[in-house]
């Protein structure tokens, strides 16, 4: 490696570094649990998929997508159940990697792509304002003034910094900037020691400490299939997010499988469950983090952190990490989808709003399976309305209708309405040339075309089937 890449992937890793610990400690307080623990799942799952995961540049961590859907479960049962919860979640990702079932994300439109980048930028800045506040009650007077102004100092020096070097990362520059003058000036303002304590040792290898019945598999095997589809949902998506920043290509199927196998050992470990990270990716990326050392950096930054660097992480202050935070936010939004509202089908307009708004207020799993649910519903209709046919007589008595397009559960009534068994001759003919068979629904369609023209004594005849619709057909025991 050049030592130029060498240098760039350590300053990104060590500014990621810095961003990933209040966001990990913020979700495990979310899930109720040790903030060790989601600072151990960080450590263990961003080290694992860096060196082994199939998108260098990409940071995974103890994410807060997969920390809400557990809550429930740390509550009835305890973090050990947990454990085996993150355990069994890893084993399925690893199945979804192994099957190669990672190209499923292409099935997701570009219009939910862009729902999902905006409504996490949402969410990330959303969960800023968490910050804003001292327990329950907002800040105010001068405290709140002293956070607003250091938040916009942070803001100010990661804008202005890649203006007059790009030698250094903006955030780690602010970061450490705003450290230092809130130390030397002993300003009155909250620090990351405020979150939580984070000193700790080693994590230690063990199993979860639940009885390993049947009755256990009943209680997190739903928990666990929802953490891993969330968990790779999101990872998919960041991936693709990140192959295109970068204008390079990851392996979806080989990310999946790391991630599983982090899982687990994360879970083993006594750490959260985790996936990628959109916030910290893109701090990653704009560090000029794009190889594994970047990762691999940021991972063990946290370690370090747990066990020797704690009193100096814990003077961070929270107003620096907030601003780094916003400007992610602010880049990670695609606000070129703003601008093209006006210009697309309003079923991608639709798209792109439900996709933020729902994952905003819900959670990503549900925000892009309803994304894809329009986008199917939109592409179903589409093509249902480009089915025509044309007829004209045979010069033998009869008449021969031509059919274009695709013959689906969606244009079956469209197809069927473009004959007339009353009124045409006693020979009608079929060509299929220019027509496509998907589904069940498209032989049932011929089927019954076939019984209207036998019921008013008359007989269609299919010519020109394609071998694919042949097959159908045959499968699904019809004649042709």
């Amino acid at each position: 490696m050049k030592p130029a890449r060498l240098r760039a992937d350590i300053l990104a890793g060590l500014t990621t570094s810095f961003a990933l610990v209040p966001e990990c400690i913020a979700f495990a307080l979310v899930a109720h649990l040790n903030p060790l623990m989601g600072l151990y799942g960080a450590f263990i799952i961003c080290t694992l998929t860096a060196l082994f995961g199939g998108r260098p540049g990409m940071i995974s961590g103890a994410a807060g997508s997969m920390a809400v859907v557990i809550v429930a479960l740390v509550v009835q049962h305890g973090a050990q159940y947990l454990l085996a919860t993150v355990l069994l979640g890893g084993v399925l990702m690893i199945l979804f990697g192994a099957l190669r079932l990672g190209k499923l994300v292409r099935l997701v439109p570009y219009p939910v792509m862009l729902g999902f980048v905006n409504g996490l930028a949402i969410v990330i800045a959303m969960a800023q304002l968490e910050h804003f506040k001292q327990g329950e009650h907002w800040l105010d007077g001068a405290p709140l003034y002293l956070m607003i102004g250091l938040v916009a100092l942070t803001m100010l020096v990661v804008y202005v910094l890649p203006r007059l070097t790009r030698a250094v990362p903006p955030a780690l520059v602010a970061i450490l900037g705003v450290g230092l003058l809130v130390y030397l000036f002993d300003l009155p303002t909250r620090t990351l020691g405020d979150m939580a304590h984070i000193a700790g040792g080693l994590p230690q290898l063990a199993w979860p400490d639940v009885p390993w019945n049947l009755e256990t598999l009943k209680i997190i095997a739903p928990y666990a299939l929802l953490m891993a589809m969330v968990g790779l949902l999101e990872t998919l998506l960041t991936l693709n997010l990140t192959d295109e920043i970068t204008e390079s290509r990851g392996f979806p199927d080989r990310e999946c499988v790391a991630l599983g196998a982090a899982n687990m050992v994360s879970g083993l470990c006594g750490g959260m469950g985790g996936c990628a990270m959109i916030g910290q990716t893109v701090i990653n990326l704009s560090s000029n983090g794009r190889g594994r050392l970047s990762g691999v950096v940021a991972g063990g930054m946290i370690l370090l952190f747990v066990l020797f660097l704690s009193p100096l992480i814990e003077r961070i202050p929270l107003a620096a990490l907030v601003g780094v935070m916003f400007v992610v936010a602010q880049q990670t939004f695609a606000w070129a989808s703003l601008r093209v509202l006006h210009k697309v089908p309003v079923s991608d307009v639709l798209a792109i709003i439900a996709v933020t708004v729902v994952t905003v207020f819900t959670d990503l799993a549900t925000a892009v399976l309803f994304g894809i649910v329009i986008a199917a519903v939109n592409f179903a209709w589409q093509h249902a309305r480009e089915l025509y046919a044309d007829s004209h007589d045979d010069g033998e008595g009869g008449k021969r209708y031509q059919v274009h397009g695709t013959l689906f559960f969606a244009s079956t009534a469209p197809f069927l309405n473009q004959f007339d068994p009353a009124g045409d001759p006693d020979g009608v003919t079929l060509d299929c040339k220019h027509l496509s068979f998907v589904d069940y629904s498209a032989v049932a369609a011929l089927q019954t075309l076939r019984e209207r023209y036998a019921k008013a004594g008359k007989h269609l005849r299919v010519v020109h089937l394609s071998e694919r619709c042949k097959k159908l057909l045959k499968r699904a025991g019809e004649q042709h």
